[in-house]
Order: structure tokens, then C-alpha cells, then sequence
């Protein structure tokens, strides 16, 4: 046995040591998917339907006793992964591979699982892969620094680094889900969908972001795809609602004026949200699609969710781009996390 060995080690050679690769990045993406998983468990204990793990992984297959806390745990070890990596080979080492080589598992899975549903049409990405796969490079990157026989070292360079990523990361993750959740469409046979209102001219137009948004959901429903129509928004620059223009176009398109509904108090996404569940109730809509620019769309799925309330969205379809995008992206990128937060700071 011993002789053995040795020949194979001289065939196949000494064992070459595993460098490092960007491995402050990796602590930086370790620390930000387990402070932002760890928030999300201990979150849903204070407020019902906070938890917003399901934004980067899905494990609706296993049962929530034994997934909660193979997150919670997972999510304690990339944090301490990032505070300081193990020593290779040493217990901690050897379990934070094990948990993460899960969730990099689950995460290739929500990738296959998303071209699945591409191909049989129940979504129209609007991006050619997943976000999810983003997700399994980070635990890859992971993975691969707690295989390295010379983990990171600390110093104060290093603690810059991998706070930078940390923060890049918090950019980042509201913008990929404007990019890749934003621009894909869910629609399917619904009983309504429901308008997020924009600006309304003094004279009574609409502006050109509304137009695209009432064009759309008129669309759905001439297809048959929605049998009503919700108007949601607030006061227009003049005398005329912006729920009134939004009426006013979309009996111009041929949508009969009683299967339209006016939510005259939309004042925010969050109002909307508030005043037209109970509409969804009172008509008894069991699938709403929402209907807004796709930069809008996270929020209001992650608000409507917390509602306990799910739709599924569709982008409207743009005439063109808004000369505005660029900060209409900033602004929904910070609007995200504020709603995020926001149970957590009124409980």
C-alpha cells in the first residue's frame, strides 16, 4: 500500500497548492448574500412576508422546517467566511463548503428551471440567462477560496476591499433584478391587471410613460388575456385625473367603460398596493397582472407579495426610451431598498 502510493505520486506528481482568486471579492460577495439571508429569516419572524430570499434563490421544492435553517446556518458560515476564512481543511471549513455547495446547486437548478419555463412560454425573458446563474458564479468564486491551501489575510487593504464589494453588491442586486426580473414578461390568462398611473398633463394627455403603461394593459385585454382593467394613480397637472386620462385612452382603444375600475388614491406604490387589494377582493380577481415600466416592476412584486397578494408582472411596452431612465434606474435602485426596510422600521 505504501508503495503503492508512492508511484502514484510520482506519476502523477506533488499536488500543486490552490492560489487564491480575487479573494477579497469573494468575502465581499460572501458577506453581502449572508447578511442579506440572514436579515430575511430573522425578518420574517418580526413581519409576516418579509423574508425576500426568494429574489436570488428559490427552494420551494423543500420543505420550509428544513430550509429555513439550512439557510439561516449557511448564511452564519459566509459571514464568518468573510470576517475570516478558515484554514483549509479545519471543521468550519469543510461545513461552509457544504452549505454553500448547496445553494450553489439550488442556483444552477433556478437557472435550468428558467429556461424551462422560457421554452414552454410561460415567460418572455428579457435577458438571455438568468439572474440566478450570477448568484452561482459568486458561490463558485466562494467555493473555490475555501479549497485554497492559503486563505486571504487580513489587513486593512483587504477590509477596504471586501467592504467595496459588500457595497458594489447592495448596488447591484436591485439593479439586476430591474434588468432581469424588470424586463421579463409573466403575463398569463389573469382575471384583471392593474395600472400603475405617471403623469397626466394639465390639458388632459397623457404623458408618454402613462401611454405606454394604458397601451399595454389595453392590449391584454383586447387579447383576451385580462377581462378587467384597474387605474391606479394620483392628481394630474390640471383639473383631470391621472386615472381619468388613463380611462379616457383606454375607451379610445375599445375597452368598454364598465370593465374599467378607478383607483383615485394611487398616490404611491405602496398606496396602490393598499387600495386595490381590497378591490381584488370585493371583485373576487383571483390572478391580477400588474402593469407598469419594467425599472418599476420589482418593487411593486415585492410590495404586492408582502400584501400577501401575488401578480405577476408585465413591462410595458415602450415607443421608446424615456429620456429619463437613467435616473429613473438610481431612483428605483435606492426606492428598492427603502421598501425593503421598511416593515422591519415600522415594526
Amino acid at each position: 500500500m505504501i508503495l503503492q502510493r508512492v508511484l502514484l505520486q510520482e506519476v502523477s506528481g506533488p499536488e500543486m497548492p490552490r492560489e487564491p482568486c480575487l479573494p477579497s471579492v469573494a468575502r465581499g460577495i460572501a458577506a453581502f448574500i449572508g447578511g442579506f439571508s440572514v436579515v430575511n429569516v430573522i425578518g420574517s419572524f418580526l413581519s409576516p412576508g418579509f423574508d425576500a430570499s426568494h429574489w436570488w434563490i428559490s427552494a420551494d421544492a423543500l420543505p420550509t422546517a428544513i430550509w429555513v435553517p439550512w439557510l439561516f446556518v449557511s448564511s452564519l458560515l459566509l459571514i464568518a467566511f468573510a470576517c475570516k476564512p478558515p484554514r483549509a481543511g479545519s471543521w468550519r471549513s469543510q461545513a461552509t463548503v457544504l452549505f454553500s455547495a448547496v445553494l450553489l446547486v439550488i442556483t444552477v437548478t433556478n437557472g435550468i428551471t428558467f429556461y424551462g419555463l422560457a421554452a414552454n412560454g410561460a415567460i418572455k425573458p428579457g435577458v438571455a440567462f438568468p439572474f440566478s446563474f450570477l448568484f452561482a458564479a459568486g458561490m463558485a468564486l466562494v467555493l473555490w477560496n475555501l479549497f485554497c491551501s492559503q486563505p486571504d489575510k487580513g489587513s486593512l487593504h483587504t477590509c477596504v476591499k471586501v467592504t467595496a464589494t459588500l457595497m458594489l453588491c447592495a448596488l447591484v442586486f436591485p439593479a439586476g433584478q430591474i434588468l432581469f426580473f424588470g424586463k421579463t414578461d409573466y403575463r398569463r390568462a389573469a382575471d384583471a391587471a392593474v395600472v400603475f398611473g405617471a403623469r397626466a398633463y394639465a390639458d388632459g394627455r397623457p404623458s408618454d410613460a402613462l401611454a405606454d403603461r394604458v397601451r399595454t394593459a389595453c392590449e391584454l385585454y383586447r387579447g383576451g388575456t385580462v377581462s378587467k382593467l384597474v387605474f391606479s394613480g394620483g392628481p394630474g397637472d390640471g383639473a383631470i385625473h391621472e386615472t381619468e386620462s388613463m380611462r379616457r385612452m383606454a375607451l379610445s382603444l375599445g375597452v368598454k367603460d364598465s370593465d374599467i375600475i378607478l383607483d383615485v388614491r394611487g398616490l404611491s406604490t405602496q398606496a396602490t398596493v393598499r387600495n386595490t387589494v381590497p378591490i381584488f377582493e370585493r371583485f373576487g380577481f383571483r390572478r391580477v397582472l400588474a402593469v407598469s415600466h419594467y425599472f418599476h416592476l420589482p418593487r411593486i412584486k415585492m410590495t404586492y407579495q408582502r400584501s400577501g397578494v401575488e401578480v405577476y408582472t408585465t413591462p410595458a411596452r415602450e415607443s421608446y426610451v424615456l429620456r429619463q431612465t437613467p435616473f429613473l434606474l438610481l431612483r428605483e435602485t435606492a426606492a428598492w431598498w427603502v421598501y425593503y426596510w421598511r416593515p422591519l422600521v415600522r415594526a
